[in-house]
């Protein structure tokens, strides 16, 4: 019988260097607009370049567009920052519109329902209480069934989104005043409850971004608590052995995830809209998990990430204004971007051989 090795098997690359890993991230990125390109003249006839100078106009294109693409990030990294503890833990928690969501109605609901009874400051500062205590709450569930029963946190997690959009239809029709689907500005007219601004209106999602950004960063890299994460994330028999609590990691971690999702869910509604909507978190849930994962839950890192993927977005709104394409033709552009740039991960983590070719085979 004759012992051949495969055509093609792939091994995992001990360490491929920094620089190395850059330059396949940036052949991945130049091959990705040689695609669209093509793509764009068989499918549109349009000129790419007419694309891509309208993508950048779009993100880019005014003070007022900039300071935008700088909130949306700061949202979308705030959310990132969230859920890299639980996904560095392999907790694959996909409830983050869920967790953002049980934030922004606990602010809704204090900022209608004790704008009367408490002074501004102090109902600002009850208002962030109770968005964060949501938000971890809405974290502890899954956590605590996995940790005491082992159940699957990713659909766990994700059928908590469902919840918590059901929960909020429910409550946005019972406050409304006519019982539609809609309860409109909260406060308007007194603003009570209303996030002070910082030099503007997009400004202190910015900073709240920054100040997560740096103590998520310490957290993870230098605290007892990160390193259990990064142990019970490489093996939980390994953690057990040297004597971390697994549950207690998952569950503490957990409410750390959710209670940052909270507090964007209380600077969404506090700061930015000013009411509640069941689509207000937009799925950036389930798009920071690609900016988590692009950065290896690097806090730094995803501020790179969380930039790409909110250029591309916005970027590609301005292709089906100024062009007249398609909405979807935006999501083809963004989608074989995302894939060429998740692709070379692939080769960056692992090398593929192929067999050499002998004259002599082995019997």
């Amino acid at each position: 019988m004759n012992n051949k090795t495969p055509l093609i098997h792939i091994t995992r690359r001990m360490d491929i260097g920094r620089p190395r890993a850059y330059t396949y991230r940036a052949i991945a990125i130049l091959l990705a607009f040689i695609v669209c390109g093509i793509v764009t003249m068989v499918l549109t006839g349009e000129n790419p370049f007419d694309v891509y100078k309208a993508m950048f106009t779009g993100a880019l294109g005014s003070s007022r567009k900039i300071w935008a693409l700088l909130q949306n990030l700061a949202i979308l990294l705030c959310v990132g920052l969230a859920l890299a503890p639980a996904f560095r833990m392999r907790f694959w928690n996909l409830g983050g519109d869920g967790q953002v969501l049980a934030g922004c109605i606990a602010a809704a609901a204090c900022m209608m329902f004790l704008s009367d009874a408490l002074p501004h400051a102090l109902l600002i500062v009850v208002t962030l209480i109770a968005s964060v205590l949501s938000g971890a709450l809405w974290g502890f569930i899954p956590a605590f069934f996995k940790a005491r029963w082992g159940t699957n946190e990713t659909l766990f997690t994700l059928m908590m989104n469902y919840v918590a959009a059901q929960l909020a239809s429910f409550f946005i029709t019972s406050w409304s005043k006519d019982g539609s689907a809609k309860i409109g500005i909260i406060n308007q007219n007194t603003q009570i409850g209303w996030f002070p601004e910082i030099g503007n209106k997009y400004m202190m999602f910015i900073i709240v971004a920054v100040i997560l950004t740096v103590l998520m960063f310490i957290y993870m890299r230098y605290t007892k608590h990160g390193y259990e994460i990064s142990v019970v994330g490489e093996s939980e028999r390994t953690a057990k052995y040297i004597g971390i609590k697994v549950r207690k990691v998952i569950i503490r971690t957990m409410l750390i995830s959710g209670a940052i999702c909270g507090l964007t869910g209380f600077f969404m509604v506090t700061a930015k809209d000013h009411t509640l909507t069941t689509t207000m978190v937009g799925g950036r849930g389930f798009t920071a998990v690609i900016v988590a994962w692009l950065a290896k839950f690097n806090p730094f890192t995803m501020i790179l990430t969380a930039f790409l993927i909110v250029f591309l977005s916005q970027g590609c709104n301005q292709i089906t204004t100024a062009l007249e394409l398609d909405s979807a033709f935006g999501d083809i552009i963004t989608g074989i971007i995302l894939f060429f740039i998740i692709g070379s991960e692939f080769f960056i983590n692992y090398k593929i051989h192929f067999r050499k070719s002998s004259k002599k085979e082995v019997a």
